[in-house]
């Protein structure tokens, strides 16, 4: 039987791969300082923190798995400096020690960020970095200690989440849906984005079938992950309302939304937290963001998820009041 072991599978994405490789039969193994979101996976969670590296190397070890996906990370954005980020260098450091001593291990998936590079650019390669965050450089820094690793004898491949939202979702896109339930979210007026996002039951089955690969398909590899075909955030914003049974978002001018921006990081600069609009977060919303998905659709084929079957799906986990 695969033994499968997820380092921060108590998060998002976590929490749904554990319960997707459960379904799959894969013995598991989730190892995260925060005890799961999914209280049916609370059996299979041991705490452990990733900057211990003897007792990250000791679990590894004890469980002897066949492949590891780590996802065990710091992920705000509210350092101030990359050294606020350990999880995310040192961490990804004691990691890669800890499976280059593992013996029967096959694969091993780092799971890093789009923030490796900022909003709109289109990167000249996997190498390629324009981080503008402590914490996209945080990523940057961990790619790099994989990349230059000599030590594991496991195949192994860099992901890079895009925006994936879903069930057991928190920051940013579970606000995104409360606000558009209670009719707070608005639009820039005549403006359409397409964005590369991604439905977290699509992620998951692609995440799985990097790790069920053929021997040497994916190694060395770097996937951006997200649904195949980008989604314009006007009609993804129109099918949650419609599906949540209230009115379609407002559209405002774009002049408007640039003063509540720059309210916005006035009241952050004061201290304020959860401020809803910065001139941070209107950029990420304006600027287009598609990523070239053809490899990862290589390896991985058709996902099961239409955006509505998605939408559906985190409408009813909201609803079923499982938040």
């Amino acid at each position: 039987m695969t033994r499968t072991l997820v380092t921060g599978g108590s998060g998002f994405i976590g929490s749904n791969l554990i319960r997707h490789l459960g379904a799959q039969g894969h013995t598991l193994l989730n190892l995260d300082l925060a005890e799961p979101m999914d209280a049916e996976a609370r059996a299979l969670w041991r705490r452990q923190d990733i900057l211990d590296a003897a007792g990250l190397r000791a679990q590894v070890e004890a469980f002897d798995p066949d492949f590891i996906v780590h996802l065990a990370a710091r992920t705000d954005l509210d350092g101030r400096s990359l050294a606020d980020y350990p999880a995310n260098t040192t961490g990804v450091q004691n990691l890669i020690d800890a499976a280059a001593a593992a013996p029967r291990l096959r694969k091993v998936i780092f799971a890093s960020s789009r923030l490796v590079c900022r909003i709109g650019y289109q990167p000249t390669g996997p190498r390629d970095y324009q981080a503008t965050t402590p914490y996209g450089q945080s990523k940057v820094e961990g790619e790099k200690l994989v990349y230059a690793d000599r030590s594991l004898r496991a195949e192994w491949a860099i992901v890079r989440p895009t925006s994936i939202w879903g069930p057991f979702f928190r920051v940013p896109y579970r606000n995104f849906f409360d606000a558009v339930r209670r009719g707070h979210y608005v639009q820039p007026r005549g403006v359409r984005v397409h964005k590369s996002f991604g439905f977290v039951g699509n992620t998951v089955v692609q995440l799985q079938r990097l790790l069920e690969a053929e021997p040497g398909r994916i190694h060395g590899q770097m996937y951006y992950l997200a649904d195949y075909e980008p989604l314009e955030l006007h009609d993804w914003s129109g099918r949650v309302a419609r599906t949540m049974g209230v009115r379609a978002p407002r559209e405002i001018p774009m002049a408007v939304l640039q003063l509540m921006a720059r309210t916005g990081d006035l009241l952050a600069a004061l201290g304020w937290r959860g401020v809803p609009l910065t001139s941070f977060r209107l950029d990420n919303l304006i600027t287009p963001m598609v990523h070239d998905l053809e490899p990862l659709r290589a390896v991985c084929g058709p996902t099961p998820h239409s955006l509505e079957d998605g939408v559906r799906a985190t409408v009813a986990w909201i609803q079923q009041g499982t938040a």
